[in-house]
């Protein structure tokens, strides 16, 4: 099988501004010079991170999605991300899924920030996605996510590749997210990243960045500091099969099954 190219913009957002957070997203992805398979966008990338359902919620057919879709056809790649979705009379922080042929899949975040209030505007979701994306197996996730192994634990019999996190993170529980990204790395023996934002939201609280790629090792292939900036690399598929064959943890796991959730 081929390997990945992978990108991500790690960028300040602008509260509670789609419009311009899409055009400066546009103009980070525009900088990035080479193919790539996939882009990673942050949490709620049009808003930052938001209680304002009511007033930012967006339709699935919205700009945004429209938006998606039109850089997915330019770049040939998958473009994903979070923002706020209104549907059925609900809200939820739903991770886009954009191919370059317009289609789409989603994930909604399954737990919602509750010290935010999160779980009193949103509704969380229920099951897992896993994407396969040009021969890799891809589970994208959600920030808080990131603070509970179970939801992510890999499966040796149809184990994903890469385990993706986006995030709001801020920075003054920075060590929480280094430390947690390299754990779920190492646990479930596949490349990670955790793509997170920069500067300072509506709420007054500061986002430190920390974007970062580790291998399944927990060693870091791409680590970024509070920069706004765009980065690519290319995973390697022959690395990762050679060590899961020379480290088969993966199968010395517990069996358990997830009440009220689907994990596929």
């Amino acid at each position: 099988m081929s390997d990945l190219t992978v990108s991500f913009v790690q960028a300040s957002l602008q509260w509670h501004d789609p419009h311009t957070n899409r055009q400066d997203l546009g103009r980070h992805i525009d900088k990035i010079s080479i193919s790539t398979d996939l882009i990673v966008l942050p949490e709620m990338f049009t808003t930052g991170f938001s209680m304002s359902a009511e007033t930012l919620a967006e339709p699935m057919q919205g700009p945004t999605l429209q938006w998606m879709q039109e850089v997915a056809a330019q770049r040939n790649a998958v473009l994903t991300g979070s923002l706020i979705i209104s549907e059925d009379g609900r809200y939820y922080n739903r991770m886009l899924w954009v191919r370059p042929d317009g289609t789409f899949s989603y994930y909604n975040k399954r737990h919602l920030f509750t010290m935010a209030k999160e779980h009193e505007v949103f509704t969380a979701g229920t099951e897992r996605l896993m994407e396969e994306w040009r021969g890799w197996r891809i589970c994208p996730l959600v920030c808080y996510d990131l603070r509970f192994p179970v939801w992510s634990r890999n499966h040796p019999e149809n184990p994903y590749d890469l385990l993706l996190y986006v995030a709001n993170w801020p920075a003054t529980r920075r060590t929480a997210w280094i430390t947690l990204l390299r754990a779920r790395a190492i646990e479930n023996l596949a490349y990670t990243m955790g793509v997170n934002c920069v500067g300072i939201d509506g709420n007054s609280l500061s986002y430190a960045g920390d974007s970062a790629l580790l291998d399944m090792r927990g060693e870091y292939l791409v680590e970024v500091g509070n920069q706004e900036t765009s980065i690519t690399r290319t995973l390697r598929r022959a690395d990762l099969e050679d060590f899961r064959k020379r480290f088969p943890a993966l199968a010395d796991g517990d069996s358990f099954e997830l009440r009220e959730a689907l994990v596929r």
